[in-house]
């Protein structure tokens, strides 16, 4: 017969918890869904803060998944991998539907991002801009002419009864969008507030325009295919909700959220003065003013395509509800 020491007992017990609890931590990572979310640009931009602070604070790992967040060419280009199947949840602007299912991409809006727009015209502060009729005959850059902030542009345009043809409008890319309004080589940008950060970084003096005062296009979106949507709701219910967790860290503390997205995002490390302006300005001209954080204005995705078919960038209307749902954002 032999008998075990308190010693030698008490090492068993301490062994036997710490298996327990490496196992338990590895079964807890296990369980883990993993799901591919596609952006429409660099998810290290500060236009995704959101996203990346809910993956920073755990929230996706609290809804049971591991996001794995992969880069596309673009919302409309989002839009189709995820009307293919090739990822189950995506990142667009509130606009993007509209395009996409004039295309026959089966997508819809399943949040909104903020009742902003995603846009403003920024001048320089010289120029003395106050109007977008006051862009006649001179140079204004955009990213593309194929992006929401371009569409965004003609919409203020049309408002004061201007059109593509009255202003110089160079599409100058990503990193030329602002360069070149920097160095005034253009007398305003389209731009976001990222864009409009870095301008100001380079040296410039700003007025800023929202995009609202005169055309109402969106903010940014999640999209999600209606098989999805039908087949698996709690996926998108859960990816919604804690994406929008990571937009109300922002509008309540952007200090701290900028010092949780920088530890994140480390390439921003010595950029926190930076990074905290474009929350702020995310704070004041896209994030803030919905009733429902997260819901679609359907009157404002109405109008915005009534422009879209009357400016020939779709050729019919869609029904609206084929467009978004906010049942998943405590919307009817």
């Amino acid at each position: 017969m032999s008998f075990t020491t308190p010693l030698v007992l008490r090492r068993t017990c301490l062994a036997i918890l710490a298996s327990t609890a490496l196992l338990g931590s590895v079964a807890a990572q296990v369980a883990l869904q993993k799901i591919t979310y596609l952006l429409p640009a660099p998810g290290t931009l500060p236009a995704f803060g959101p996203w990346m602070l809910a993956q920073a604070k755990g929230y996706y790992a609290a809804e049971g998944l591991e996001v794995e967040f992969v880069t596309g060419r673009g919302g409309v280009d989002v839009a189709k991998q995820v009307g293919a199947g090739n990822a189950v949840i995506g990142g667009a602007i509130g606009d993007t539907p509209i395009i996409a299912r004039a295309q026959g991409i089966p997508v819809k809006a399943v949040a909104v991002l903020g009742s902003g727009s995603l846009t403003q015209l920024v001048s320089h502060k010289d120029e003395h801009i106050e109007s977008p009729r006051e862009l006649k005959g001179k140079t204004v850059t955009v990213i593309s002419y194929t992006d929401t902030t371009y569409y965004a542009l003609l919409g203020m345009l049309s408002k004061v009864g201007l059109t593509k043809s009255d202003v110089n409008i160079q599409a100058a890319g990503p990193a030329g969008v602002w360069q070149q309004f920097a160095s005034k080589k253009a007398v305003a940008m389209a731009g976001v507030p990222d864009w409009t950060v870095s301008a100001m970084d380079a040296g410039a003096s700003v007025d800023i325009l929202p995009a609202d005062v005169y055309f109402k296009s969106m903010a940014q979106s999640i999209l999600a295919s209606d098989e999805t949507i039908q087949k698996n709701p709690q996926l998108i219910q859960k990816l919604v909700r804690a994406t929008i967790k990571g937009m109300k860290d922002i509008m309540a503390d952007p200090k701290a959220a900028t010092a949780t997205y920088v530890q994140h995002v480390p390439m921003y490390k010595g950029k926190e003065a930076s990074i905290l302006q474009a929350f702020e300005m995310y704070n004041k001209y896209v994030y803030a003013g919905q009733k429902v954080p997260g819901q679609m204005d359907e009157t404002r995705l109405g109008e915005l395509q009534k422009f879209y078919v009357s400016n020939g960038v779709v050729a019919k209307e869609a029904p609206l509800k084929d467009l978004y749902t906010n049942q998943f954002v405590g919307g009817k």
